[in-house]
């Protein structure tokens, strides 16, 4: 006959207690969490493998932070560009309008406010910074305010740009870099100098422009059409260009946020728990700890002791 300790009893009843306790907890976490564990270890031989995604996955939000900055950028850009190129094009109309009329009345006032948006426009800022200075985003890229600023001096045109030659660059993701910096004496110059035509021709002998048009005044401004036209294209070849910079920023966006959403799902097949099967466990260790609390009640009640007294 073999011969059973109260002792020995005891230890196994309580073993159970405490291992029904350990795994009531895990499951007790693993369901109020979703996840299988809390930190690398709890993952074992796919620690390895999470850690790089995790890796990869700060790299992306770092660019999707940073593409959201740009695609901002981007678009006040757009806003300026365009206030640039429609002023040459209201330019180009108002002299269309003189020569419809024959009367040029009222067309330097047209031309000083158009001249007045155009400079607007390159001198926009972001952030408090200007767009077109290049690396001198603090200083004011277009200083002229009048059409008269441009016939002060010869070479005046140059002497109005303040921005340095450095392109501002974009890199998107880890393959992709743009230049998304555009420079104001590059985009101005030749609408400048357009102005600056119209202006001396105003003051010049054969100004100024205050009513009917003489023949050598319909003659420069005919000329003058063409010139404008051309302006006004090369500006919007400009917006164009911000324009497919935007389209190719919101691309590698996209690219990036299918990479994140992949990176998702494999995060979640390696820590997410099964809720169905972690709630089922959490069942089996709490009826595991009430039976073994249940034996240890009836094991003390088998004591001798009871008896005794």
């Amino acid at each position: 006959m073999n011969r059973i300790s109260s002792a020995s009893s005891y230890s196994a009843i309580l073993a159970n207690i405490q291992s029904a306790q350990q795994r009531q907890v895990e499951a007790g976490n693993q369901v109020s969490s979703g996840k299988i564990g809390t930190n690398l270890k709890d993952y074992a031989s796919k620690a390895e493998v999470l850690t790089a995604m995790q890796t990869v996955d700060a790299r992306l939000n770092t660019y999707t932070d940073q593409n959201k900055v740009i695609a901002s950028k981007l678009q006040i850009q757009d806003l300026a560009l365009n206030k640039v190129a429609d002023a040459a094009d209201a330019t180009r109309q108002a002299i269309a309008n003189a020569l419809a009329n024959d009367n040029a009345t009222t067309l330097m006032q047209d031309l000083q406010a158009q001249f007045s948006n155009a400079v607007g426009g390159l001198n926009s800022e972001y952030d408090g910074k200007y767009l077109f200075a290049g690396g001198q985003v603090s200083t004011l890229p277009v200083s002229a305010t009048q059409l008269s600023d441009l016939t002060l001096a010869p070479g005046i045109i140059a002497n109005q740009f303040h921005n340095d030659t450095y392109v501002i660059q974009a890199k998107l993701d880890d393959s992709t870099t743009i230049n998304t910096g555009m420079l104001a004496d590059q985009l101005g110059t030749n609408m400048l100098t357009a102005f600056q035509s119209l202006e001396a021709f105003h003051q010049g002998a054969n100004g100024p422009f205050s009513g009917q048009l003489t023949a050598a005044q319909r003659t420069f401004l005919e000329g003058q059409l063409a010139t404008w036209r051309t302006v006004h294209t090369d500006l919007t070849t400009a917006t164009a260009l911000n324009g497919n910079n935007q389209a190719r920023v919101d691309s590698v966006q996209k690219n990036i946020d299918s990479q994140q959403l992949n990176i998702k799902t494999i995060l979640s097949d390696n820590t997410d728990v099964n809720l169905a099967e972690a709630s089922t466990r959490l069942n089996l260790a709490q009826q595991s700890l009430q039976a073994s609390a249940q034996a240890f009640r009836t094991l003390q009640d088998a004591s001798l002791l009871n008896y005794l007294k």
